[in-house]
């Protein structure tokens, strides 16, 4: 039987960004089925881990260059472009609640792919509506339908309901995966551990 990977993700993180370009290949390989989680980190921060905040008031110089050039790396790596968009952090709430719209629709993963590039290749404000209309043309949708669907109480809910979900299983940030339920990976290079799971038989 395939194994069971759980996706939760939020497109404001550039690390989540590298996970999700590279977690495609992983499942390819593995046979997995998945399930995409999409989440507001903010609040997973909030509740678990205001540690954050406080790092990135008071941030160490030395952790700060290694930082930029690992992520560097990495996006080279991964054959991404990844900036430093000039808002940071994003208000992701209307991208995510428009991912669970995508969801729906089959269309999450080229949704989130644009979302992520407008964000951190073209170092586009995700949280106004007048980017991310045209994000969401970019897959297909109607631009104005779409922003209308993302303010229905019903998706506010879900997302709420996704990133509680997050917290209640151990999680404190993004990228999180599960395998088959309980077994958590947080990170992009947690990636090869995590492919290593999905793959192993017992």
């Amino acid at each position: 039987m395939p194994r069971r990977l759980e996706f939760f993700f939020d497109c404001s993180s550039p690390w989540t960004y590298l996970a999700f370009s590279r977690v495609h290949d992983v499942i390819e390989r593995t046979g997995a089925v998945v399930a995409w989680k999409p989440i507001l980190v903010g609040g997973v921060f909030n509740a678990v881990n205001q540690d954050v905040y406080e790092r990135r008031a008071n941030p160490d110089p030395r952790k700060s260059k290694y930082y930029a050039k690992d992520m560097a790396d990495w996006a080279r790596f991964a054959g991404l472009k990844i900036g430093r968009p000039p808002v940071f952090p994003v208000n992701s709430v209307k991208a995510m609640r428009g991912a669970l719209i995508a969801l729906d629709d089959g269309k999450l993963v080229p949704y989130a792919t644009a979302v992520f590039q407008a964000y951190w290749g073209d170092l586009l404000d995700i949280s106004q509506p007048d980017i991310l209309g045209p994000v969401v043309a970019s897959v297909g949708y109607d631009a104005a339908t779409f922003l209308k669907r993302i303010e229905e109480p019903a998706l506010k809910e879900r997302l709420r309901a996704n990133t509680e979900e997050l917290i209640a299983r151990g999680g404190f940030g993004s990228p999180t995966m599960f395998v088959d339920g309980d077994d958590m990976y947080f990170g992009n290079d947690r990636l090869p551990l995590l492919e290593a799971a999905l793959a192993y038989t017992s």
